[in-house]
């Protein structure tokens, strides 16, 4: 199993961080040691004073498959459901500015959170998917599926030529505008649609 994540799909969030916008998908990895269930809390590293949360949709795969085409993408995927792409911020940027691959900040031990997975509804992939984030009670982040510059069929096509996809494998897809930081003693509560598909609190 692998953890798949796509960077930069959102316009507004790439404003935020001051970021260009890509021409191509922007992916990484993380490792399965990443991989934080929906049982667990997540604890605050000691490597880092700046944690942000970045929520997305997060499809699994349920078949191999390599150098798929978009139009048949929908046939790789058996549920959806939440993840939140944690980031040490702080050490992101110190490792940016020396031109350092920045690993250590988004692939640490328990830095990807994913909800249950629920299988998907009969012609969802074709509607656009609300999703939010809040934070104590409070919405701190909302998207939606049709905001994503590449959706779901284009990524799957994309990422399907470089790597090859096995079933369990998980497709974060990018985070919407409002990220920010967590802090010890936080309640997060994510939802998709109005269904609440999570409870995470941060120790």
């Amino acid at each position: 199993m692998k953890i798949i994540c796509v960077g930069r799909n959102y316009v507004d969030h790439i404003k935020e961080l001051s970021n260009e916008k890509p021409k191509d998908p922007v992916i990484f990895l993380k490792p399965d040691t990443a991989l934080l269930d929906q049982n667990s809390d997540f604890y605050y590293p000691s490597f880092s004073q700046d944690v942000h949360h970045e929520i997305e949709l997060v499809f699994r795969i349920s078949k191999v498959g390599k150098n798929i085409e978009s139009k048949f993408a929908h046939k790789y995927i058996d549920g959806i459901g939440l993840g939140i792409d944690f980031t040490a911020r702080d050490l992101q940027a110190k490792l940016k500015e020396k031109g350092l691959p920045w690993e250590k900040s988004k692939a640490f031990n328990g830095s990807a959170f994913v909800s249950q997975i629920r299988p998907l509804k009969e012609g969802e992939l074709e509607q656009s998917i609300p999703f939010r984030l809040d934070i104590n009670g409070t919405t701190v982040q909302a998207g939606e599926s049709n905001l994503m510059i590449w959706n779901i069929s284009e990524l799957i096509a994309d990422i399907s030529q470089y790597f090859t996809l096995k079933t369990g494998d998980y497709i974060f897809t990018g985070t919407p505008a409002g990220v920010g930081p967590v802090k010890i003693g936080d309640q997060l509560n994510g939802f998709l649609y109005d269904e609440k598909l999570f409870d995470l609190n941060i120790s």
